[in-house]
């Protein structure tokens, strides 16, 4: 039985699909509210699919299923199957490390510790992972300055405490430790500390702050002042805390929160868990998406992940728009204005933050290896054989056909390289004519480049256009016979558009991507430096036409009053003496007639 043939019985049902390779390897998992329908969009024409998933359709040799109860059972058991056999093709998280969590052990006495290992035998609880391990480390100094836990890792029950098996060590003589291994602290009193401390880590601490004030006033009013000034002291160190921490609103809020920022075939993301309005844990995730991954399923994948590392989430969920699964008791929210958008904001300015963090640590680690990487992302992009280590790109600028000309900057691994740009004068096109100049310019500039350094030709040509400046380019370039050695695109600027040759559609390159950042940055270097010469030959026509249309005034005498004067404003309200002094009374006369016809 073929793939085709085996995906034609697959069930509408929710599901998740596995597809495998000729050796029988796992290359894809995917979930599917529709499994027959889902997997069926594979299997279209060709040209109707993405390049990088005809590659994967090209590689399907067998298609498994499974089915399941909804989409949220889809999701979780997708996320679960692409950990275990790290398909080729899925997007992957980028970090495979271990996060920090806080762990709460069972048992009398209770232990508080950092670990990296979750194991919830034996009735421990965990709470995190924690993006910091100096977070977590902090959380735990502020425990040792409320509750005198113990730090041993002896089997304290109290049957030992009442056989005596234990002796106090040194936290006890410091006071660092109660003693409950020699019954100095009772069982209800630990477990009332332990209370606490989870009510803080579950983001609930505003009750235990509540708490400590009903005891501090109770204290008081019976004029146990000693005991009212210690639960003023552990209120004051809890208040004190909570300053530090993120307050998002007054209100209760309790939400979770994603947000995801794209780049080519990377993301990246952070999650806030919300609880009484505070942030009370925040991760960032990195995803890799080996083929182009609609957004929605690359926040499903988020989603699931996250719902692996924290349990449950919670009944609202902060999104930037919508995954492509609905969970039963979860509804998602993308907000408009009010705290919930303050919400989402932070949580898009960490995403920013690590997704630019990521990019400065690959600069700084290697930056040529950096800028190489930048290449290839943008050599895939545009479909091209070689690198674009060497690009250059062309610009036009004239206003109303005067003094037109071009420029031609020249890029080197991804880096501007001054000494070689060039600027043109258009000399055999009348008028403004943007298609034409684009033509003459890049013969010119490639018939030369043939001729003196045939070797050092661009892999990668970029024009400041449309599709009519890219196809006049493109005539240049064959008319040379260089068709089959570079690569020419358009960069349209109202919606930074490449426009392809041959290609009807243009081509959408990420916004936030590196490799388009290359383009818009030759592109607006190039605008840059074709209209500052402009700017340049502009203000001199302007002076020439100013003065050199008078009859009698030449380059010396133009040159005479600009250094006198230093405007040709300044030159028209100089008065006839002035005038006069340096150039003769009747040249005087004619060049204040020139300049301010409204007094004659």
């Amino acid at each position: 039985m073929t793939v085709r043939e085996k995906i034609a019985l697959f069930p509408h049902s929710p599901g998740v699909y596995r597809y495998y390779d000729a050796a029988g390897n796992v290359i894809y998992v995917g979930k599917a509210k529709d499994l027959h329908k889902r997997v069926a969009q594979y299997f279209v024409p060709p040209e109707r699919l993405n390049t990088k998933t005809r590659l994967l359709v090209s590689k399907i040799a067998d298609a498994q299923y499974s089915v399941v109860d909804s989409e949220a059972d889809a999701l979780l058991l997708e996320n679960n199957l692409i950990k275990q056999y790290k398909p080729r093709y899925n997007i992957l998280l980028k970090d495979s490390k271990t996060y920090p969590w806080i762990c709460v052990t069972g048992g009398e006495f209770p232990r508080v510790f950092i670990t990296r290992r979750v194991d919830k035998s034996g009735g421990n609880r965990y709470f995190g992972p924690y993006s910091s391990v100096l977070h977590a480390r902090n959380l735990l100094g502020f425990f040792a300055e409320l509750y005198p836990l113990r730090t041993c890792t002896l089997r304290i029950t109290s049957e030992a405490v009442l056989k005596k098996k234990f002796r106090p060590c040194l936290d006890f003589h410091i006071g660092r430790c109660k003693g409950c291994c020699i019954g100095a602290v009772s069982r209800e009193e630990y477990a009332g500390w332990i209370d606490e401390i989870v009510h803080i880590l579950t983001g609930r601490g505003n009750q235990v702050i509540q708490h400590y004030k009903g005891l501090m006033n109770e204290a008081a009013a019976a004029l146990d002042f000693e005991s009212a000034q210690a639960y003023k002291e552990k209120m004051t160190s809890l208040e004190r805390h909570y300053s530090k921490s993120i307050i998002t609103t007054t209100a209760e809020t309790d939400a979770d929160v994603f947000s995801l920022v794209f780049d080519v075939n990377e993301a990246f993301g952070n999650f806030l868990r919300i609880r009484s309005g505070a942030v009370i844990q925040s991760l960032n995730l990195g995803f890799r998406m080996p083929i182009e991954e609609e957004q929605a399923s690359v926040l499903s994948a988020f989603i699931a992940e996250i719902e692996s590392k924290f349990g449950t989430l919670s009944k609202e969920v902060v999104v930037p728009f919508l995954p492509d699964v609905e969970i039963e008791g979860v509804s998602f929210r993308i907000p408009v204005r009010g705290d919930k958008l303050a919400l989402l904001e932070l949580s898009a300015k960490n995403a920013k933050e690590f997704h630019w963090g990521s990019i400065k640590q690959r600069e700084h680690t290697d930056p040529d290896q950096y800028r190489l990487s930048v290449m290839e992302d943008l050599r895939k992009a545009l479909g091209m054989k070689e690198l674009p280590r060497h690009m250059e790109c062309f610009d036009n600028s004239n206003i109303q056909g005067t003094n037109p000309v071009a420029s031609c900057v020249v890029f080197r691994d991804g880096e501007p390289s001054k000494k070689d740009y060039r600027r043109f004068k258009i000399k055999t096109v009348i008028g403004a004519n943007d298609f034409a100049s684009m033509k003459e310019v890049v013969n010119r500039r490639y018939a030369r480049l043939l001729e003196e350094a045939p070797d050092d030709l661009p892999q990668l040509v970029v024009i400041d256009g449309g599709k009519g400046q890219l196809d006049a380019a493109y005539q240049a370039l064959a008319e040379l016979g260089l068709t089959e050695r570079l690569t020419v695109v358009g960069l349209a600027k109202r919606l930074e558009e490449v426009i392809r040759v041959g290609d009807p559609y243009p081509l959408f390159i990420d916004r936030n991507s590196q490799a388009l950042k290359v383009l818009q940055h030759i592109r607006d270097e190039a605008h840059r430096f074709g209209i500052t010469f402009h700017r340049n030959l502009r203000s001199k026509a302007q002076i020439q036409s100013a003065l050199r249309e008078i009859k009698g005034v030449g380059e010396k005498t133009e040159q005479r009053l600009l250094l006198h004067f230093g405007s040709v404003a300044r030159i028209a309200a100089a008065s006839p003496e002035e005038l006069s002094s340096l150039v003769g009374p009747d040249l005087a006369a004619a060049i204040r007639r020139h300049l301010n016809p409204e007094l004659f």
